[in-house]
């Protein structure tokens, strides 16, 4: 008897800002390993998922939504992350939202390699108001290009998502898992909490926050089943430093409560979690910067 083909190789997830892409990556992994919330640009880096199933690994590539409207370093830098992935994977999944198709899409389409397998996943069909117009948006989505694949799901409540996967695996080369059963990412702890931290800042901000706000992970130790982290959230200006900080600090505080809860969740252990607000004036917009902080 011939023994079960494997499958494994990488899936770089693409598509505009804002069609769910990270929650779509949480979903077929089955744990948050990337951050999510309403605003475009949430994803910075270039986040990895790994999904292990006995007939196939996945290592889902997570990327920023590629940014066609504001300019800047830190837009520009997000936007070659999104190229830079697109090279050596093994499949591309991009991702619209269903309903729509704009001209953002279609760029990011333009950016798509040939050659290598594209599946379409139409994202957030649930949210349709008119059911009947699915099918024909579906069929007309269906001809903007050479789709290996088009599978219709709804990220947030899991529709379909099994079948996503189903969809991509066929196009994966045979070969051994690529990383251990039990790993679900390949970003190291510290890397987690600093976007864990940066999540809840934009979540209980919303739009009051400015874009230009990141988060650097100054400390992380480790102490048995405790880690102790000490963190910086770095704002443009002395007025956004305000915004976080809160009454009486209690804007900060909540951030810091909500995070050090997903941390503990995601690390199944205590963590210990100091949080700080810096100023430093036209951090997005220095390439040096980004660089010292992290991003690359």
């Amino acid at each position: 008897m011939n023994a079960p083909v494997h499958r494994s190789g990488h899936v770089a997830i693409v598509g505009r800002p804002n069609v769910g892409k990270s929650t779509l990556l949480n979903r077929l992994v089955g744990t948050k390993v990337s951050i999510t919330s309403r605003r475009p640009q949430t994803t910075r880096h270039r986040i990895t998922g790994i999904v292990s199933e006995p007939d196939a690994q996945l290592v889902l590539v997570d990327t920023p939504g590629f940014q066609t409207v504001h300019g800047g370093a830190l837009n520009k830098m997000l936007n070659r992350v999104v190229t830079d992935s697109l090279g050596g994977v093994d499949v591309v999944l991009f991702v619209v939202e269903a309903g729509e198709f704009r001209a953002d899409d279609r760029k990011v389409m333009a950016l798509l390699p040939q050659r290598i397998p594209v599946v379409l996943a139409i994202n957030k069909i649930d949210r349709a108001k008119d059911k009947r117009r699915l099918l024909p948006y579906i069929a007309r989505v269906s001809t903007e290009y050479d789709f290996a694949e088009v599978v219709p799901v709804a990220a947030a409540k899991g529709t379909q998502v099994p079948r996503l996967l189903d969809a991509i695996k066929p196009y994966l080369p045979e070969g051994p898992a690529l990383y251990g059963d039990d790993e679900v990412t390949d970003r190291p702890e510290r890397f987690l909490a600093a976007e864990l931290l940066r999540e809840k800042l934009f979540r209980l901000l919303g739009e009051e926050l400015p874009y230009a706000a990141t988060v650097v992970v100054e400390k992380f130790e480790t102490e048995g089943g405790l880690r102790r982290i000490h963190a910086t959230i770095v704002v443009d200006k002395p007025n956004h430093k305000a915004m976080v900080i809160g009454k009486g600090g209690a804007k900060l505080k909540d951030i810091a409560t909500q995070a050090r809860l997903d941390m503990e969740k995601l690390f199944g252990g205590k963590v210990f979690l100091e949080v700080w607000v810096r100023v430093k004036s036209g951090w997005a917009e220095s390439l040096k910067t980004l660089k010292n902080l992290g991003y690359e």
